[in-house]
């Protein structure tokens, strides 16, 4: 597998050293918002005569740079805007190839880090006790510690965390008992291990006041403790999910598959830390209907955390074949005509991004090119989507679902533990298919990676669940005005949620429509008393985008009471469109961003055109 350019990265690309391994010591400051630390790292050279290495770093204060009980040279370079500053250590003796050495750097963490959110004791739901959780993907890792923080370098991890005496600890790692802080009577540690190699930007941290509750053979949910039985009762599907997802992917690794509900502002709906998946408590839905995620976060065991894509430009091997298995394991749960139907949900968000991002843009591309990019901006739902398209073409192009899930389970084995590229995944393709290589050559390659807007061919979907929610929304956008005495509740009586959801989806492609359909569909369906977040979301976008200005409190605070990226942005972006809310959406954000999570606050500030 060829070596490519990391554009994000400004450390040492792996062809000339290798961090094997990671011993962290940190103590949490809640005070200073500051994690104090000590990295070990254990490199190992790729290449003969090795006289320094560069990591990366952000907003880190570097103190001290140790090799062998010896203090030794270092220099941090300038800052590069969201890539951060280079920190070149010069080696006291060069290293031969395959030669190991552990560089112990002491260093703190800046009150602003971009991987860490603190939150007051106001900002959590027991009100006594400060909160901190990380999120590194993409390239946050390098404001938690100095490492190469890239995808293509996979590194085992033990880390001891000192905390407070009331808060606990957790990692993404398996938990490996906890003991007294011999420094300080007032603090314990948690020990950790991470056995398997991951890329740095899958290790975590949480410290809070934390609960849990067993829910399966080998899954702990974790939360504070008022959201922890309604986790314990949402989740309980998890260990069904697990056995699915093995028999599709192959064996669980990982030992342990916890679940965290963090507070609301986590700005994504899930991530996939091993061992520990994080997700936002917008998933509490009341009836499990939400827990797609959850099987979303279990398949990326095998799809992105043991097969991972080797820079970001790649993403889409991550996400496009985590959100196939997340179907299939639906699909099992749900049934086949399900799997076709959330599909085309699918299918429906693609067409949405690429709408707000134009059909021309760069990053409606499958493959893109981050040279000079900072990932958190080309983040959407295009690599989930049009990667999942492209194997659900690829699927009825080679015969089923049971064939293409043998290729999955085989491209899973080839490449575990491995961080690969689209060309590494064409070739196995085309290895794994040898007989029918003339099927696929009849595939339009370079349109599906590096055309941008919809992909050139759409696959074919079971249209059976998805009919209810195209003939209401139908009637109500060609209803007139006489008309909309002809809706009542009874509409909704057969749908199930995923049903509401696509049906108001529908109506979204639609908007505007007039407001007195709006006030009649409040009227009859009482959309503003759901308690789901989906469609909740959808609703309150669907009112906006049509000027209700009754809506707009709502809005404001669904924005504002939660961070979760994709309903955030959505909704401040369409209350800054409408005259009448503009003024209150740009308000609001300056209110409430100083306990925004640092990621939402810029991006949210770049979609207002504040920052």
């Amino acid at each position: 597998m060829a070596e490519v350019a990391d554009w994000c990265s400004l450390a040492s690309p792996a062809s000339v050293c290798h961090i094997t391994h990671l011993h962290l010591r940190c103590a949490v400051d809640f005070a200073r918002r500051a994690l104090r630390a000590a990295a070990q790292l254990t490199v190992r050279s790729q290449e003969d005569s090795l006289r320094s290495l560069i990591l990366d770093t952000k907003d880190l204060k570097i103190e001290k740079v140790v090799i062998n009980g010896q203090e030794v040279q270092f220099c941090l370079g300038e800052r590069q805007s969201f890539r951060g500053s280079p920190l070149e250590i010069t080696l006291p003796v060069a290293l031969s190839k395959k030669q190991e050495v552990v560089v112990e750097i002491s260093y703190e963490t800046s009150p602003q880090s971009s991987a860490l959110q603190w939150l007051t004791p106001e900002q959590t739901s027991g009100k006594k006790h400060p909160y901190l959780f990380s999120q590194c993907q993409a390239i946050h890792c390098r404001a938690i510690l100095p490492c190469q923080d890239t995808p293509s370098v996979k590194l085992t991890y033990s880390a001891e965390v000192s905390v407070p005496n009331e808060l606990v600890a957790l990692m993404s790692a398996v938990r490996d008992g906890e003991a007294p802080d011999p420094a300080d009577s007032s603090r314990k540690i948690y020990k950790f291990i991470q056995k398997v190699p991951i890329p740095c930007y899958l290790i975590a941290l949480v410290v809070g006041a934390l609960e849990s509750r067993k829910i399966g053979p080998r899954t702990l949910v974790w939360s504070e403790e008022e959201q922890v039985e309604e986790s314990a009762l949402e989740f309980s599907e998890t260990e069904r999910m697990l056995k699915i997802a093995e028999d599709l992917g192959g064996p669980y690794v990982w030992g342990q598959y916890d679940l965290l509900v963090l507070p609301p502002s986590f700005p994504y709906g899930g991530m996939e830390n091993p061992c520990l998946t994080f997700v936002t408590p917008t998933l509490l839905a009341g009836d499990k209907s939400l827990s797609n995620v959850i099987a979303h976060e279990i398949s990326h065991s095998w799809t992105g955390n043991l097969v991972t894509n080797k820079t970001w430009d790649h993403f889409w091997l991550n996400e496009g074949h985590t959100v196939y298995l997340e179907r299939h394991i639906c699909g099992r749960l749900f049934g086949e005509k399900f799997r076709h139907f959330h599909a085309l949900g699918g299918w429906g968000e693609l067409q949405n991004s690429i709408k707000t991002f134009g059909d021309t843009h760069a990053f409606t591309k499958l493959v893109v090119s981050l040279k000079d990019v900072d990932p958190d901006e080309v983040y959407s739902s295009v690599p989930y989507e049009k990667g999942f398209a492209l194997l659900f073409y690829l699927e009825q192009l080679l015969g089923g679902p049971e064939i293409f899930l043998a290729f999955l389970k085989a491209y899973i084995k080839e490449f575990s533990y491995k961080s690969i590229t689209t060309d590494d995944w064409k070739a196995f393709l085309y290895s794994h298919f040898k007989d029918k290589t003339d099927i696929l050559d009849q595939v339009d390659w370079n349109a599906w990676f590096f055309s941008p807007g919809l992909p050139p061919v759409k696959p074919k979907y079971d249209m059976t669940l998805t009919e209810a929610c195209i003939d209401l929304s139908q009637r109500w956008i060609k209803a007139k005005e006489d008309d909309l005495g002809t809706f009542c509740s009874a509409d909704l009586k057969d749908m199930s949620s995923h049903q509401l959801i696509e049906f108001l989806a529908l109506m979204l492609v639609a908007a505007p429509i007039p407001v007195s359909h709006i006030q009649r569909m409040q009227e009859v369906y009482n959309f503003n008393a759901v308690k789901n977040s989906e469609i909740r979301f959808r609703w309150l976008r669907l009112c906006i985008q049509s000027k209700w200005e009754d809506a707009i409190p709502l809005a404001l605070e669904m924005a504002t009471g939660q961070g979760r990226l994709k309903f955030t942005r959505p909704l401040f972006k369409d209350l800054a469109a409408f005259d009448t809310s503009r003024g209150l959406a740009l308000s609001a954000y300056q209110q409430h961003k100083a306990s925004m999570h640092p990621v939402t606050a810029m991006l949210v500030g770049k979609d207002l055109q504040v920052d």
